[in-house]
């Protein structure tokens, strides 16, 4: 399986945009609509390559202060491609 690595910028949130999603019942952050800026993405061919990857990316001042996190993606099978269902 293939797979990316992201090093990212945390987005911040209002103390009153984390009171109202937890009043809502609903979650703050949204990667699939609104995903955090990408600083670095790396591809690895399998999972041990790319926990070392991301350990090594996590060695950055910002992601161990706290301002970025790393982030390991499945993206699939090598040489695979997904087909639409049909409809």
């Amino acid at each position: 399986m293939r797979y990316l690595i992201v090093r990212t910028d945390i987005r911040t949130a209002a103390d009153i945009d984390l009171a109202a999603a937890w009043a809502g019942g609903g979650c703050l952050r949204n990667e699939t609509t609104t995903p955090e800026p990408r600083r670095q993405t790396v591809h690895a061919e399998d999972r041990d390559a790319a926990l070392l990857l991301a350990r090594a990316l996590s060695t950055v001042g910002a992601v161990r202060a706290g301002r970025q996190r790393v982030k390991v993606l499945p993206l699939g099978e090598p040489g695979r491609r997904h087909r639409n269902p049909p409809g």
